[in-house]
Parts: C-alpha cells; sequence; structure tokens
C-alpha cells in the first residue's frame, strides 16, 4: 500500500492544478484572432439571425439631437474646429455657450417607445440597435459612473431605456 503524506498530495495537487491552468490559458482561450485586414476580417462568422434579420435599425439619439445639425459627431466636430459648426453656432447661440448647455432642451418630452417599437415592426425591421451612450459621454440612463452627465440629472429626469 502506498503511504502519501498530506503535504505530498497538497503539493502534486497544486502542481497539477498549475499544469491545468497553463494549459488552459494558454491553449484554450477560445479567442480568435484576427488580423487588421479585411482578408481576416472577412473570416469571421456572421450570426445566422443577423444574415436573415436583412433589415435593422440603428438609432442614435442623445444631447446632439437638440441643435439638430450635422450629426451625432456634432460636439467632435465643434471642439475641432469644423467651419459649418462653428457658423451654425455663432448664426443661433450666444457666445458663452457650451454642449453642455445643450443638455437641458434634451427632453424627450414626445419619446413614446411603444409608438417607436410599432412604427420599427411596420417597417419591417426585425432588430434595433440604439446608441444609449455615445462619444460624448452622456447616457440614456441614470448612471453613477457618467459624473451627472445623464437623462437623471439633466434633460429628461428621468431614465429612456427602462
Amino acid at each position: 500500500m502506498c503511504n502519501l503524506s498530506g503535504r505530498y498530495i497538497h503539493k502534486m495537487v497544486r502542481v497539477v492544478f498549475s499544469v491545468i491552468a497553463i494549459f488552459a490559458f494558454t491553449y484554450c482561450d477560445g479567442q480568435v484572432r484576427y488580423d487588421p485586414t479585411w482578408e481576416s476580417l472577412d473570416k469571421r462568422p456572421l450570426p445566422q439571425w443577423f444574415d436573415e434579420a436583412k433589415f435593422g435599425i440603428f438609432l442614435h439619439w442623445g444631447v446632439y439631437s437638440v441643435p439638430s445639425f450635422g450629426s451625432e459627431w456634432f460636439w467632435s466636430n465643434w471642439k475641432s474646429g469644423n467651419k459649418d459648426i462653428v457658423s451654425f453656432m455663432k448664426k443661433n447661440y450666444p457666445p458663452n455657450f457650451t454642449y453642455q448647455d445643450f443638455a437641458k432642451d434634451f427632453s424627450a418630452q414626445l419619446f413614446d417607445p411603444n409608438a417607436w417599437a410599432k412604427l420599427f415592426v411596420r417597417a419591417g425591421a426585425k432588430y434595433v440597435v440604439l446608441t444609449s451612450k455615445h462619444h460624448e459621454g452622456y447616457t440614456l440612463w441614470p448612471s453613477k459612473y457618467s459624473f451627472s452627465w445623464n437623462v437623471r440629472d439633466v434633460g429628461p429626469n428621468r431614465n429612456l431605456l427602462g
């Protein structure tokens, strides 16, 4: 009969688990690697539901909707001195107006998510993706990580997502 001490067994268990962990992290991460080329990206699998859906809606809605000029890149374009945006701002807003000042006018007063959903279904959309936080950081839900730059603290004063 083999007489193994508890200390020896404990050491062997640690060695075995270490080998398994190294193998798992090295060979079994399950991540497919892609190179930054079109050929590599074209090898990625397309989900069947997405391929069959054919039509969906991507929605960009937020503070950048208030000036209704340009696009969702309004803030970035304004900051970088885009002449059309700068001219628009000089023509329509006071000199010290900031992008953050738009948030108080983002009221979502007429927002009716059920009406939107019905419209999307009638249009034949199979999916909808809402950009709930855009590059300027404003969130369409109350977020403690948005530094009071969200729908609860400025603008509609309500959660638009849930």
